[in-house]
């Protein structure tokens, strides 16, 4: 029976897995997971995957000490992580060095001494255009290294709100193949239109889009414009990147997509993912002290702040409705969601003795604007923690229905193998049984 192995890394409570297993769970085969929150004494997350996948498999050490014990037979590595600074230097001792705890150079070294044959990452959309002072560098650097390594790539942002999920959450998905595994696609012909290219697409065949009509096409050959990550951090100059890409052989094409408007799923909003009104606790509802900060917090306000070289300067917040329309996707769930801040959800639904109040969403709620099953988060005892970890999870549809592509990648790398059981390099042949 066929089945890939997975490695997840930055696993939270286990979103990408559950995507994964919801699709077909007797096709995946998790032999290494990674939580680990630092500086927490108890860890709540890692607990919360344990809870509901078991143990077996399970790690909870800093990535840097755990990815020793990955085993090499890695077909997939997964994760989300964090937005961080990517730029390199350079050191008499090691030579290029990436920066101690940014987390993408553990992911970097596991890709080289790992060699997953696919790759599925996430990671917020501002990574596209970040750093502020050098726009588009950080992704212009891990660009750079994956293909380095070996790997051609494909990206694309995705808001799971335009394709019928309740959350309007917009994230990056960074999908990788190793090249010595697959037959590499010949791409950016002048010939092909666009709507040729995304058939291949991971992402564009689940999540249809088409180009903006008013951007251009950036194509380039990447990777030879570039000596190294030092390089591109002392240099680029490039600016942010577009919102669908690919990487090939080092070569470069992206351009700005919006959803296909001939796709119209059916949309959850807010209102689709509600408790019962006799569900709810009375905590939940919002007295009138909280009431009346909500109220302040989600007015216009402009006030003076300070440089860190003491120069003045003014920070301007927008009014915003005291109230979540129900009958939208919820906005973007933070980790700090249910607490008196401007960003968390407050919404108006009737009680249980049928008034109309204001309240809080419930942990329940939040689990299902990721699409999580409810109470996936119940063993976590602090309240708190469960806002906290819906607020760092994915939307589970997203993978879900991804796993159908990543399978058919897989095919291909099946059928590779057969084709090519001379010239394999990485990929072992007993292993897949061709």
């Amino acid at each position: 029976m066929k089945t890939i192995n997975v490695v997840e890394l930055f696993a939270g409570v286990g979103g990408f897995r559950l995507g994964l297993e919801r699709y077909n769970k007797n096709l995946w085969n998790f032999i290494f997971a990674n939580q680990w929150e630092p500086n927490k004494k108890v860890q709540h997350a890692f607990n919360c995957y344990v809870n509901n996948f078991g143990p077996e498999n399970v790690n909870n050490e800093d990535i840097a000490i755990a990815k020793e014990k990955i085993p090499n037979n890695v077909d997939l590595l997964v994760g989300g992580f964090p937005c961080q600074d990517y730029s390199v230097a350079a050191t008499k001792a090691k030579g290029i060095e990436g920066k101690k705890g940014v987390l993408w150079w553990e992911i970097s070294w596991i890709l080289k001494h790992k060699k997953p044959k696919m790759v599925l990452l996430e990671n917020v959309d501002r990574l596209l255009k970040s750093p502020s002072a050098k726009r588009g560098r950080d992704f212009a650097i891990m660009l750079f290294n994956l293909n380095k390594l070996g790997y051609d790539v494909e990206w694309q942002v995705i808001n799971a709100a335009d394709y019928g999920m309740p959350q309007r959450r917009k994230r990056v998905f960074i999908f990788a193949k190793l090249r010595e595994c697959f037959e590499t696609a010949v791409m950016f012909d002048d010939e092909q239109t666009l709507e040729e290219i995304n058939e291949s697409s991971v992402f564009s065949t689940v999540f249809p889009v088409v180009e903006k009509s008013s951007t251009k096409v950036k194509q380039m050959e990447f990777s030879s414009q570039f000596d190294d990550e030092l390089d591109i951090t002392e240099n680029y100059n490039g600016g942010k990147f577009l919102t669908k890409g690919f990487l090939i052989n080092g070569d470069l094409l992206e351009y700005e997509i919006e959803v296909d408007p001939n796709f119209n799923p059916e949309r959850l909003c807010l209102r689709d993912i509600l408790q019962n009104p006799d569900e709810i606790e009375e905590k939940f509802y919002l007295n009138q002290e909280q009431l009346k900060k909500m109220k302040e917090l989600r007015s216009a306000k402009k006030r003076e702040r300070f440089k860190p070289n003491g120069e003045p300067y003014y920070y301007s917040e927008g009014r915003m409705n005291l109230l979540d329309n129900l009958d939208r996707p919820g906005r973007t769930m933070l980790t700090s969601e249910s607490s008196l801040n401007r960003s968390t959800h407050l919404i108006q639904t009737l009680d249980k003795n049928g008034r109309n109040r204001r309240r809080f969403i419930t942990p329940i709620e939040a689990e299902r604007l990721n699409c999580f099953d409810d109470d996936w988060t119940v063993s976590i005892t602090s309240e708190k923690m469960r806002y906290f970890c819906m607020g760092n999870a994915l939307v589970v549809d997203i993978i879900q229905n991804l796993a159908d592509q990543i399978e058919r990648v897989y095919d291909e790398l099946i059928v590779n193998l057969k084709i090519n059981q001379n010239n394999i390099k990485t990929c072992d042949l007993e292993e897949y049984d061709v």
